[in-house]
């Protein structure tokens, strides 16, 4: 059929434009795919605002969980992105190490004298240092070992948690030959434990000893108090990402 006038074939020029059609549906079919990953996004997130709200108020009533919240961390509003391992539940082994570095505290002969925390995904176990070592000795008191041994124990079965051992003192001055000062004292102590957990048949690729001082205290020096309160071993584990 011809329109008169014009040289053109109609039935030939609707045939042509049929792409159109087929185009449109694929435009309408993107615009509701990012419309449903959208939706499910925004699902994701408001599910794990609501779970967290949920578990903080569980800690309330049981504050022996607060530790392993603090390990797990929390988000900080909508614009945060959600790890994958938050979803899945990949990060319970965090917790499980927790839970189980918290009965060796309890269960430990002198535990008034151990102290255990989380912060920034890493989980600190302090050892006071007359715990440990007799005054200016760098030498394991044999009380002590049983508890070490525990830790081995549990670090063994933990192996892609590397551990840094970091000793401190107070700020009483010390000059005898075998340490002519803190810093010697510190850093010996540390690597003192670190040489007994090898001995143990822990990896030593997995531990480092640093020695602090008196530059890192947790609280001041103004009493023998708070000076027994810095002379301290500190363990702080944290997960080996590589593996």
């Amino acid at each position: 059929m011809k329109t008169p006038g014009y040289d053109i074939d109609l039935i030939s020029y609707d045939d042509d434009a049929g792409w159109l059609v087929t185009y449109a549906d694929l435009m309408t079919l993107l615009m509701v795919f990012f419309v449903l990953l959208y939706s499910l996004a925004s699902f994701e997130k408001e599910r794990y605002k609501t779970t967290i709200t949920s578990v903080k108020a569980i800690v309330q009533k049981r504050p022996e969980m607060k530790g392993i919240m603090t390990f797990l961390g929390e988000p900080d509003g909508l614009d945060k992105k959600i790890r994958i391992d938050d979803i899945t539940g990949l990060r319970n082994r965090d917790a499980a190490l927790y839970r189980s570095m918290e009965r060796l505290v309890t269960n430990a002969a002198q535990k008034d004298r151990l102290a255990l925390e989380a912060s920034s995904g890493k989980m600190i176990l302090t050892i006071s240092g007359e715990t440990l070592f007799s005054s200016g000795s760098a030498v394991l008191k044999p009380a002590a070992l049983p508890e070490i041994d525990n830790m081995a124990d549990l670090l063994d079965e933990y192996g892609e948690y590397n551990i840094n051992i970091k000793g401190h003192t107070d700020n009483v001055p010390i000059a005898t030959r075998a340490f002519p000062s803190n810093w010697e004292l510190s850093a010996i102590r540390a690597t003192t434990v670190l040489k007994y957990l090898i001995s143990k048949g822990i990896d030593p690729g997995r531990l480092t000893a640093t020695g602090y001082g008196d530059i890192i205290p947790l609280v001041d020096n103004a009493t023998e108090e708070n000076r027994s309160k810095n002379r301290r071993v500190e363990f702080v584990l944290e997960k080996n990402e590589k593996q």
